[in-house]
């Protein structure tokens, strides 16, 4: 029988502090960062997706950083391709993947090596949905979605157009909702030793951190950021712009709205959006929860419980 091979997993809401134990954990079990992060893929795109920069990763390798131009798509199945293509030269080079971000479904699409069952395209089909969200709005064809695939509907946000027209495609293919193909597939035994750590926080002191966050967000420029993106041949409608703080900002520039608004939405649905990771994380199985306020917010106590996992999983030797 075939020796697994060890993944590690930090994840967790917006804010939450994965980025520094993240470094601090791969440099202990000899690892390499897999980026699990919408928006850190795409270059630049540094303040508003409170990326990493090359300063602060200490020597650890990271990946799926600054890879793509923000004009370019990317999905969970560039995700599961990238990811998987990442951790084949890190095992080669005898490291442990640590998949950090707080992407759910991307970080599930590699777990358990999910099949996502891309059904013959119907470019006719893909159209007239496209065309419909066009004409209608992202609510009405999330609606569509709702009266075929409750359950899908509520996993998937409006705003993901592109994953909207992906699961009412795939019931009027094949019959079939997309969220009960999903949930087979996650039923699937993962192929990976690994150990899936949940980090999360008193709920009133995320919020309060979102907060600050998006306030030096916009000390850092993301204005400034916004308004190159936009020279630089992004639009409103790009799948890099449908970030949290980007549109706003868009919305902001293009007179929409007044900078105190975008910033009271960029807030709001940020706490929104941890809400709602929060949701997701709690639905998985067989996860390590790390709760950062039962453990006085000290990072040598939350590391050293998180080493110690991984020498009860014999994902690395026992630590001293």
């Amino acid at each position: 029988m075939t020796e697994k091979k060890k993944l590690v997993i930090l994840t967790g809401p917006t804010a939450v502090g994965k980025t520094k134990l993240s470094i601090e954990l791969a440099k202990k079990i000899g690892g390499e960062i897999i980026s699990a992060d919408s928006m850190q893929v795409y270059k630049h795109m540094d303040i508003g997706s409170a990326k990493i920069m090359q300063s602060e990763m200490d020597g650890v390798r990271h990946h799926l950083i600054d890879v793509l131009e923000p004009t370019e798509d990317f999905d969970v199945f560039c995700f599961q391709k990238m990811a998987k293509d990442a951790m084949k030269g890190i095992y080669e080079r005898g490291n442990i993947p640590v998949i950090v971000g707080g992407t759910g479904f991307y970080i599930q699409s590699v777990l358990y090596d999910i099949d996502f069952a891309d059904s013959d395209e119907d470019l006719t089909l893909r159209t007239e949905l496209e065309e419909f969200a066009k004409k209608n709005g992202a609510h009405a064809l999330h609606e569509m979605l709702r009266q075929v695939d409750p359950e899908a509907a509520e996993e998937i946000h409006e705003n993901n157009v592109k994953r909207v027209i992906r699961a009412i495609e795939y019931f009027r293919q094949t019959g079939e909702k997309i969220s009960e193909h999903n949930k087979q597939q996650r039923e699937k035994e993962s192929p990976y030793n690994f150990c899936y750590f949940v980090l999360d926080d008193d709920r009133a002191k995320l919020y309060e951190r979102i907060d600050e966050r998006v306030e030096l967000m916009l000390e850092a420029g993301l204005v400034n950021e916004v308004e190159g993106l936009l020279a630089r041949g992004c639009k409103r409608e790009s799948t890099a712009m449908q970030g949290l703080g980007y549109k706003e900002i868009i919305d902001y520039l293009q007179g929409n709205i007044d900078l105190e608004r975008a910033v009271y939405l960029i807030k709001r649905d940020t706490r929104h959006f941890a809400k709602r990771q929060i949701t997701w994380f709690k639905r998985e199985r067989d996860v390590v929860r790390v709760q950062k306020d039962f453990m006085n917010y000290e990072d040598d106590k939350i590391l050293d419980f998180m080493l110690g996992q991984l020498s009860i999983r014999h994902i690395t030797e026992e630590t001293t």
